[in-house]
Formats: C-alpha cells, structure tokens, sequence
C-alpha cells in the first residue's frame, strides 16, 4: 500500500511546482527575480516553487502574466483544483450541513457499477440501519461541529442505500472482526444492525466478508477506504477524505483490497461471527 495516503495529492502539487518552474526559466527569471517582477515577497515564489503553497488562481495568472506564458494559465488552474480536491477537510465539507455530505456523492455512487469497501472500525454506510446511522452521524456531528440536520442526514443516507437493490451493481464489504462489535448507538440498535448485515449478505448484488481477529494477517489493518471501479479511491482520516486519483496507487489499492479478502470468511463462516458478536449485546 502507499506510505501515505497523502501522496496523489502531494504528486499533484510537485507537477504543478515544477510547471512553474519551467515557466519561470524559460523566461529567463529565477525565483528572486520573478517575485520582484510579481510584487510578491521573495518567500512567497518559494513556497510555490517548493510546492510548501497550492498556488490560488490569481497567482498562477500573475506567475503567467510576468512569463508571458497566459496561455498556460487554464492548464494550471485545472491542475490546481484537482489537488485541492484530493484532501478536502471534513471541515469544510460540513459547512452546509452533514444531509449536504451525504447527498455530494449520489452521483459518484450511482456511476460506480462496482464498489468495493474496506472497514477497520465501523459498518459501511451502506449496510447502515437508521438507529446506527443516527447513532454515529451525531457523534460526527458533534465532533465536527457540523450544523444540526441530522434527521435530513439519516433519511438521505438510507435513501443512497437504495444502490444496494437496483440491477447492474455489485458490492464488495470487506469488515474486520472487531467492526461487529464496537457499540454504536444502545445494544438494541447494535442487536438490529447486525440482523440488518445478515439481511444485507443475502442480496444477489452484495457480498460480505469478515476478517476473523485469529486470522494470519497479509495486511495490516487500514483506514477505511472505498473504491469505485478502478477510477477512484477515497481513504477516510479523522480529518478529511483524500481521493486518490494515481493509477499506480489505485492498483495498490486493488490489491491491498484483494490482499484483505484473502484473509476473509465470507458465507455461513462469516454469518457465525456476526451472530457471535450478536451475544455481546443481549
């Protein structure tokens, strides 16, 4: 697996530091020079230069406008905005509410044909009863201090599971064992939502795989990650979401999911499991 799951978007940054960096040479400044011609501190082109800034959209068309090079500026500005898009903050996601999250990846969702999902710690959203949902969207609320919408929020997540039952999508849940027992929400609601999981594991378009704690591992545990066909990963932080975008790193990612499944029961060993975990919450 990467070393990081910072590094796509960190590629991103270095390729656009190193387009200005052409640009400023072939028009024979250096980086004292260019800041000078651009009114900007000199600290300032090397931060951008070292990629320690993600340049804004008025610096590349400054950066352009002082090489002469304007003809490059919409290039740039896309490459900008894919990097800025690769590490967004919860934070940010969450300033129009946490029904607004939940509704931002509909269509992402509904242009994946196969999704595969990887969970160290909590139930996928899309295996998700209403109770557990609640349960821990108001933990997140509340940890984020997102807007208080929460019931919007759980109706839009139950909504987007609809996925799960409509012709022409597979779903790949790869679990640890210990998913099945951290307590979201009041033992009643953990008692349904493991019912719901084995509901859920008999779907035609679903397949559930648990990887038993005894299990000799391959690979370590991760962060929760999704990935949607082979186009896109999106690793989960207590933070952000990163998307990965690096085909090399999306492979990683495809095999260290192949990798897990390898360790996982799946069928009546898997359901054992659950109704084990079950007994945790009479």
């Amino acid at each position: 697996m990467p070393s990081s799951p910072y590094s796509s978007a960190r590629q991103v940054r270095l390729a656009i530091a190193e387009r200005l960096r052409e640009i400023m040479r072939d028009a024979g400044y250096n980086g004292r020079s260019l800041a000078e011609a651009a009114g900007w501190h000199e600290s300032k082109s090397s931060r951008l230069l070292h990629a320690k800034t993600l340049p804004s959209n008025e610096d590349l068309r400054t950066w352009c406008q002082v090489c002469s090079a304007l003809d490059q500026v919409d290039d740039l500005i896309s490459m900008s905005r894919t990097a800025e898009s690769m590490y967004v903050e919860w934070k940010r996601l969450h300033r129009t509410g946490l029904k607004q999250l939940q509704e931002s990846k509909v269509s992402l969702y509904e242009n994946t044909r196969l999704h595969r999902v990887y969970c160290s710690q909590l139930i996928p959203g899309f295996l998700q009863t209403p109770e557990y949902a609640w349960a821990l969207l108001k933990m997140f609320g509340n940890f984020h201090n997102a807007p208080d919408d929460l019931e919007a929020a759980v109706a839009a997540r139950i909504t987007r599971n609809d996925l799960l039952h409509r012709p022409g999508y597979r779903f790949k849940f790869l679990l640890e064992e210990q998913v099945l027992r951290h307590q979201i929400g009041d033992p009643s609601a953990m008692r349904a939502q493991l019912d719901h999981l084995l509901a859920m594991a008999k779907l035609p378009s679903t397949s559930i795989g648990i990887i038993p704690v005894t299990a000799p591992r391959r690979l370590w545990a991760l962060e929760a990650f999704n990935i949607f066909d082979d186009n896109l990963v999106q690793v989960e932080l207590l933070t952000a979401t990163v998307n990965v975008t690096q085909p090399s790193e999306i492979a990683l990612y495809i095999k260290g999911f192949a990798d897990m499944a390898a360790m996982a029961v799946v069928g009546a060993p898997a359901k054992r499991l659950i109704h084990a975990a079950k007994q945790d919450f009479l």
